[in-house]
């Protein structure tokens, strides 16, 4: 397997795309603007090719566990839930759709690709964790493939009737706050974690099951700039959002509205342009088959026991703290460094050292914390 510097390289072109593709094949949209002129809006984001892989074609064990009849709401969401786990090939697409302001000229939009293992890292009934790994094989400029590359991908968080939420506020502020049992009833919480389990985001929001689908919406979220933003934008502070899980035979779809925030020197909306512009996000998660994530697994056994110590002592910072700041870059290094540089070496063979380890993990959010 390929290592943290060539691998995350790799995967920083898929995900954020800032290199020239292997061959430069036009790639499809469905909408765009029609009157622009020339190559302006033609999509950035991720470049490299991918080896042939097989997509599913026929739904999946858990799609029809969700199916069966005479099961509880309560268990069909979480069916729902569990069924998002799998291996599948992605691709993500953002366009902005609206601007708000006088002579608004959109941005380029955004199109990448990966391929992905989704584990089940815990299933507690009303709580279940979900990890993304990526695990990359990518085609170089003569066609040869090269790989696999693992990066360790965002986590998703669910919990039935959670009143406990911690939410994002605009410069690098997250701040604790309740729900009522009458806000929960009923509904679950999805929170969303970077690729070194700092948070990123969480609402609530209700599944709906249907006879071909099951879909769960979220309540408008702010969240920080995603990695695909904030390397090209600095004009606003807060993408504000709405998410749509939506569950399909061979796979799930997330769908996003993002609204583009400006906030003042205050942390306020700016009062006078606070908006700058509507997004619309598509990310599908397409079921493969006999694709080899061997190298997915093999570094998640390795490395779990480093993450879990991660996310506890993210806890202890949620427990203790009813507010705090996260800082992702410090003298220009950002927090999933020294991380994810200690995963490498237990995923090249290092027995874990709890204690070695709470050093590395105590000295980076000593760093990054406020």
């Amino acid at each position: 397997m390929r290592r943290l510097g060539a691998a995350f390289a790799v995967l920083l072109v898929v995900l954020a795309g800032h290199a020239p593709a292997a061959h430069a094949e036009p790639r499809q949209f469905t909408f765009s603007w029609q009157f622009e002129e020339g190559d302006a809006l033609r999509p950035r984001g991720g470049t490299t090719r991918g080896a042939p892989l097989t997509l599913a074609t026929e739904p999946s064990d858990a799609w029809r566990a969700v199916q069966e009849p005479g099961i509880s709401k309560f268990e069909r969401d979480r069916r729902a839930i569990l069924a998002m786990a799998g291996g599948y090939r992605t691709t993500f697409d953002f366009i902005e759709t609206v601007g708000f302001t006088p002579g608004f000229t959109p941005s380029r939009p955004y199109q990448s690709w990966g391929t992905e293992h989704i584990y089940v890292v815990e299933d507690s009934g009303t709580f279940i964790r979900l990890q993304h790994i990526m695990v990359m094989f990518v085609a170089d400029r003569d066609g040869k493939v090269q790989g696999p590359f693992v990066q360790k991908h965002w986590r998703q968080d669910w919990k039935y009737e959670d009143t406990d939420l911690h939410v994002f506020v605009g410069r690098n502020r997250w701040v604790y706050q309740t729900r009522t049992p009458d806000e929960v009833r009923g509904r679950w919480s999805q929170a969303v974690f970077q690729v070194d389990d700092s948070p990123r985001y969480e609402s609530l929001g209700e599944w709906e099951h249907y006879g071909t689908y099951s879909a769960w919406t979220s309540g408008r979220t702010a969240r920080p700039l995603p990695r695909r933003e904030s390397t090209v934008r600095s004009d606003y502070q807060i993408l504000e959002g709405i998410n749509r899980h939506t569950l399909t035979p061979t796979g799930w779809v997330q769908e996003e509205e993002n609204l583009k925030l400006v906030l003042d020197e205050h942390g306020q909306p700016h009062a006078e342009t606070p908006y700058l512009a509507r997004e619309l996000g598509v990310a599908r998660y397409e079921h493969v088959v006999d694709f080899d994530f061997s190298a997915g697994d093999r570094y998640w056994q390795r490395t779990r026991e480093f993450w879990r110590d991660v996310r506890a002592a993210w806890d202890a910072v949620y427990a203790e703290r009813e507010t705090f700041e996260y800082l992702e870059e410090v003298d220009g290094q950002e927090m999933f460094v020294p991380l994810f540089e200690h995963a490498e070496r237990l995923d090249g063979g290092e027995p874990y050292d709890a204690s070695a380890a709470a050093e590395v993990i105590r000295a980076t959010f000593a760093r990054h914390l406020r």
